[in-house]
């Protein structure tokens, strides 16, 4: 658990941590209270903090730099379903072939950074209302 929140748990995993923390702050500026939890293995996940999380935001966001197929979306996603189904998004390259950039660029062209969490969180939390 790297900050307790109460409208939605962003669950994230290397560096999109970082831009998972960057954007909780933002959010937390209109008013929106974020739960961001450091997920370090897909397997064995830790289901139990993560149901317990939703269990109190109602709302998920998956952030990862993997495609979204077979990633820690599914994963969570997985579990959601069998113990406490809730809205998710995610965060992801979505099923496509890298390109060459800088590091930046490329996160922003994939969608990869604090900005697309942002609306990730803005979109989750309307779905859930």
């Amino acid at each position: 658990m790297m900050k307790e929140g109460k409208d939605v748990t962003i669950v994230s995993t290397g560096h999109l941590v970082w831009e998972s923390i960057q954007a909780s702050i933002k959010l937390e500026e209109i008013g929106v209270s974020c739960e961001v939890i450091n997920i370090h293995t897909i397997k064995p996940l830790d289901e139990e903090i993560i149901t317990n999380s939703v269990k109190k935001t109602n709302a998920l966001v998956s952030a990862e730099e993997h495609n979204f197929l077979g990633g820690l979306g599914e994963s969570i996603s997985r579990t959601l379903s069998i113990n406490y189904p809730v809205p998710q998004e995610f965060i992801a390259t979505n099923d496509t072939f890298g390109e060459s950039g800088t590091p930046s660029e490329l996160m922003k062209k994939y969608g990869l950074d604090c900005d697309s969490i942002i609306l990730a969180v803005k979109k989750v939390i309307v779905r859930k209302k």
